[in-house]
């Protein structure tokens, strides 16, 4: 070959320069393409924790003429854990060094679920549930049900946004913390806002579509997380899920779960 190229006036040097960087890139192509295709695939397995939940989060069914998430809450609450494990993984170390993320949620065993009188409730829900909610619609996601939720944005069709919004007005703009009752024992289970404003709180929940409260506005005393993320009360009332995001934990909650009277045990206690 290099008599032949020699012979049409290419000199052998040209020709054999030419096939030896066409070899080094034959070669550096074959050492970097397998590289890039693992850094793709790296990058693909990053999102798709992110994938799975937005996936999840908008699909919904008609169960009974009642709106209901069509993907569980379970199984969105276990893509944010997740995709919060992956994305801030580098900085747990950091921030298990104030106790905080070993503390909270208070976890559960299963067993709080167990089959009881009426479901998983000791009990029917109250009779007279605050805010105007549908009472069976509270009924079956209290005690008869562990994944699905009441529809996104259920709460503002209720009396729930126009109640605080008016205390708000009673105690002339002080941040007076709300406590939300167990809708079948009435027991507190929530009391927000905790470090945080009115506003805000109202205005995570309406982004989200649900109430959603933070640690510090749990009764850990009457509340439960169970290792999957499903938040419960003590007695067995199913009331969401923990969905952590970039802040934290973060108690998804149905308000038909949260809309009962105080107990007259509570209203004593609150009384002595």
């Amino acid at each position: 070959l290099a008599q032949t190229r020699t012979s049409q006036g290419c000199p052998p040097f040209t020709l054999c320069h030419k096939l030896q960087v066409h070899r080094e890139d034959l070669i550096t192509t074959m050492v970097s393409s397998p590289m890039r295709l693992l850094q793709r695939q790296r990058s693909q397995r990053q999102a798709m924790p992110v994938l799975v939940l937005v996936m999840t989060v908008g699909a919904a069914v008609t169960w009974s003429g009642h709106a209901w998430a069509a993907v569980s809450r379970r199984q969105a609450a276990t893509a944010a854990v997740a995709t919060v494990a992956a994305v801030t993984a580098q900085g747990s170390s950091a921030s298990a060094e104030d106790g905080k993320s070993n503390k909270y949620p208070v976890v559960g065993d299963e067993k709080i679920m167990s089959a009881k009188q009426h479901g998983t409730s000791p009990q029917p829900v109250q009779e007279a549930l605050r805010w105007n909610v549908d009472r069976s619609t509270a009924d079956r996601i209290c005690s008869f049900n562990r994944d699905f939720a009441e529809y996104a944005g259920y709460f503002r069709t209720t009396d729930f946004i126009a109640d605080l919004k008016k205390l708000q007005a009673q105690e002339a703009g002080a941040q007076s913390p709300v406590t939300f009752y167990d809708s079948v024992t009435g027991k507190p289970l929530f009391v927000a806002p905790v470090g945080r404003t009115m506003k805000d709180f109202l205005k995570e929940s309406l982004v989200h579509g649900w109430p959603s409260f933070r640690d510090q506005e749990v009764v850990w005393e009457n509340v439960r997380c169970l290792r999957n993320g499903e938040c419960v009360s003590v007695d067995g009332t199913h009331l969401g899920h923990d969905i952590p995001d970039g802040t934290g934990n973060r108690y998804c909650i149905n308000l038909v779960s949260v809309a009962g009277q105080p107990s007259a045990q509570t209203k004593a206690l609150a009384q002595a």
